[in-house]
């Protein structure tokens, strides 16, 4: 999320120009953004008994926990470890992980009256299959907390003071307070308020981003000429396989893939999509391919033809796929959908294989932050202590959530990361300004 959030009780806080010592211009704890991290890192600063005030320029508080799994927000996942992530180095991440896991989440949310289900693919939802659940909890977590959130309340600046405390600006006024969470969010879904400017306040207190700032878990675009355009609407288990170069697989993920009119989406897409920027700004890309029967390769479904006693190729593949993918794939390879098997060549029966296990999709591009559901890339971990999520370079500052260079795959990761360092940047924050004030 952007600088800027809602007031827990839903109105708006007009502030009126005060001297430094009026409650309403400082707190302990000032938490930029109010995402699922900024949330959380609000919550857990607050139950280390600071006064903390949390502000977004949002107008729609939560939105993107909201939109998240289809509106019923899928909270975390049952299985969750450093492999599930891409960006900074996986034992830095595991580090993280590690200090609030999954069994955590799960007891945080029940605490609250929040029973999560888990469903076949191990992803974690509340069972009333309904995201306003996690929201409202975590407002309730709040106000128990003595959490004030303002809304909106976009922050333009954040600047240190010769005194060493923060002082958090907009068009509003300002807010002084020896600890500030930056939780602002990457770039994806801008329309929730993610618009990339925490990486300037990142910037101007010194941090670095990486080079690298892409949509990630976001659909990809085919051709306009590529045959799967025209099956828009067609979802089916696939695998895609990122290769490199040489030819060597680099990436390959088998979930649900859906045929768009642009081109692809579903899990199988967006997990592979960051992978695939990654090979494309390295150079090191020879191509995607997708295979529609990934229990099978190519020389093993060449010899099931072979042996087939399928009146058809047509036939034969719908034993595999649907007949829409069948018949296109048969187009695709040239063969004649209604000549039978036997009189296939040794050259069409091969091509026909490399259709249906090793079909190239020559991607053209993604559909950008708009429908990505997270950022790839963001602050290096390398410039935050684990432990407390505190930066190495401006002490008092703390970062949670999607504004570091972490990014997991679909399924939940995302959200268990941004839990994970909500939980360490507030509490470690909160802890702090209460030493500050109690020496």
């Amino acid at each position: 999320m952007s600088a800027g959030v809602a007031n827990v009780d839903g109105g708006h806080n007009l502030e009126v120009s005060a001297g430094t010592n009026d409650p309403s211009r400082t707190a302990d704890v000032v938490v930029v953004g109010t995402g699922a991290a900024g949330l959380f890192a609000a919550i857990h600063a607050g139950r280390a008994g600071a006064r903390v005030i949390a502000l977004d320029g949002a107008k729609t508080l939560g939105a993107k926990i909201l939109v998240a799994g289809g509106g019923r927000c899928n909270v975390t996942h049952d299985a969750v470890d450093e492999k599930a992530y891409a960006g900074s180095s996986p034992n830095a991440i595991k580090n993280v992980l590690r200090r609030f896991g999954v069994a955590e989440t799960v007891a945080f949310f029940e605490a609250y009256g929040v029973e999560l289900k888990r469903e076949d693919t191990g992803k974690l939802f509340p069972t009333t299959d309904d995201a306003h659940t996690i929201l409202n909890a975590l407002l309730q977590a709040a106000r128990d907390a003595g959490v004030e959130i303002r809304h909106p309340r976009r922050v333009t600046a954040i600047e240190r003071t010769h005194q060493g405390d923060f002082l958090v600006r907009g068009e509003w006024g300002e807010v002084r307070a020896p600890r500030v969470v930056l939780s602002t969010g990457g770039k994806a879904l801008p329309k929730s308020g993610s618009d990339g400017g925490g990486y300037d306040f990142a910037r101007a207190l010194g941090h670095t981003v990486s080079d690298r700032v892409y949509p990630a878990l976001v659909p990809l675009i085919l051709p306009g000429t590529h045959p799967l355009r025209a099956l828009s609407g067609l979802t089916l288990q696939a695998t895609l396989v990122l290769r490199g170069g040489t030819g060597k697989v680099m990436r390959e993920f088998t979930n649900s893939l859906l045929c768009t009119h642009f081109g692809l989406s579903g899990p199988c897409a967006l997990d592979i999509s960051r992978y695939w920027r990654d090979a494309v700004c390295d150079d090191s890309l020879a191509g995607l391919f997708a295979n529609f029967i990934p229990n099978e390769r190519e020389d093993t479904l060449d010899a099931k033809l072979l042996a087939s006693k399928a009146a058809n190729a047509v036939a034969f593949l719908r034993d595999f796929v649907p007949e829409r993918l069948a018949r296109t794939l048969c187009e695709v390879a040239a063969v004649d959908s209604a000549a039978s098997l036997r009189q296939l060549t040794r050259e069409q029966r091969k091509a026909l294989a490399r259709a249906a296990c090793a079909l190239p999709l020559s991607v053209e591009g993604d559909r950008g932050f708009t429908y990505a559901e997270v950022t790839m890339g963001g602050v290096p971990l390398s410039e935050v202590k684990l432990d407390t999520m505190e930066s190495r370079v401006c002490p008092g500052l703390h970062l949670a959530g999607e504004i570091l260079d972490v990014d997991g795959r679909i399924g939940g990761f995302n959200f268990q990361w941004a839990w994970a360092t909500g939980f360490l940047a507030g509490g470690a924050a909160g802890d702090s300004a209460q030493i500050l004030l109690n020496p």
